[in-house]
């Protein structure tokens, strides 16, 4: 029997990656139930990712260029009329009130890093881009990772503390950490994010 022509099948089996690890989680993912959601034969997700960790590896890849895409939407689309901190701190709460799910699966695979050696450089690219991205609307690249920094923060307080996000508080400190000469007036940076931390 002639084997079928399938030149989409290494991409069906990522998207199938992706998708089980977005409903069950990383322990979730076998070449099993990957095979099974992308309805190819067992032999398939082997044949392309003959471990694990290369299955794991292509499925985050595959959501950090989701993730990114959409945070590069963002950026293109800010009002450059307003100011930086305001729009990020307005985005931020959009995402913080958006599907917790979707946060809850980024921070699994990006603390799977811990674990899965493999998958640090990924994660290095994720937080790059991002910090990348955002020199559109800091002054520079060091300004552009602690904003970075300052969002993981934030993501794990509201994620692991059930911390209620305080946008004022982000704008505040969003501010100061955005500001060419880093005295705009952005309030006291401790006290802003401070008052939901007790």
């Amino acid at each position: 029997m002639a084997r079928r022509y399938d030149p989409d099948r290494r991409q069906r089996i990522i998207d199938a990656a992706a998708a089980v690890v977005r409903e069950r989680g990383i322990a979730g993912l076998s070449h099993r139930t990957v095979a099974a959601a992308a309805d190819v034969p067992l032999g398939s997700t082997t044949y392309h990712f003959a471990t694990l960790d290369d299955l794991l590896i292509a499925a985050l890849r595959q959501i950090n260029a989701e993730w990114l895409a959409e945070v590069e939407r963002w950026a293109e689309g800010v009002d450059p009329a307003a100011p930086p901190a305001d729009e990020l701190a307005r985005w931020l709460e959009e995402q913080f009130a958006g599907d917790r799910a979707r946060l809850e699966l980024e921070y699994e695979l990006y603390f799977a890093a811990l674990r899965h050696e493999g998958l640090r450089p990924l994660a290095a690219e994720c937080l790059d881009e991002m910090a990348r991205m955002l020199t559109r609307l800091v002054p520079d690249a060091a300004a552009a990772r602690a904003v970075v920094a300052l969002i993981d923060g934030l993501t794990l307080q509201v994620l692991l503390a059930d911390r209620p996000y305080d946008r004022e508080g982000t704008r505040a400190v969003l501010a100061r950490i955005m500001a060419a000469d880093g005295n705009e007036d952005g309030g006291d940076v401790d006290g802003g994010l401070r008052v939901n931390a007790r």
